[in-house]
């Protein structure tokens, strides 16, 4: 839905300027989310990431040192689950996973990695 800027299977949801709002930083002067404190819950750094409606938003894949496309929206949770939407790729994905605490293993930045590896065309 996210991807089809708001609509799913013939039905819309949310309009296209909505969905562009959501997954777009909303953090103060453009900072990311690393200038905005100290990642106490994550097992990554939050350099090149902001912050849109509900979740995180690439900013600078570069900064970020990940693999993935500069506004590439995302969120995870406690038992590393975790979901990300890439608009340029035309790609999501949504990893189910319960693996305590999120910080055990890099299974996230690894997954991702790879699904971008796999990418021809």
């Amino acid at each position: 839905m996210m991807l089809s800027g708001g609509a799913h299977e013939g039905q819309r949801l949310l309009s296209p300027k909505t969905v562009d709002f959501m997954m777009r930083n909303h953090l103060p002067d453009g900072r990311d989310m690393a200038a905005m404190g100290q990642p106490i819950w994550s097992e990554t750094s939050y350099d090149g990431i902001g912050f849109g409606l509900g979740g995180a938003v690439v900013l600078d894949p570069v900064k970020a040192q990940t693999i993935t496309s500069a506004g590439e929206y995302h969120w995870g949770g406690a038992a590393s689950t975790f979901f990300w939407i890439d608009p340029v790729e035309e790609l999501y994905v949504v990893f189910l996973t319960q693996l305590l605490p999120s910080s055990t293993y890099p299974i996230r930045r690894e997954l991702r990695t790879r699904v971008y590896q796999a990418l021809v065309g």
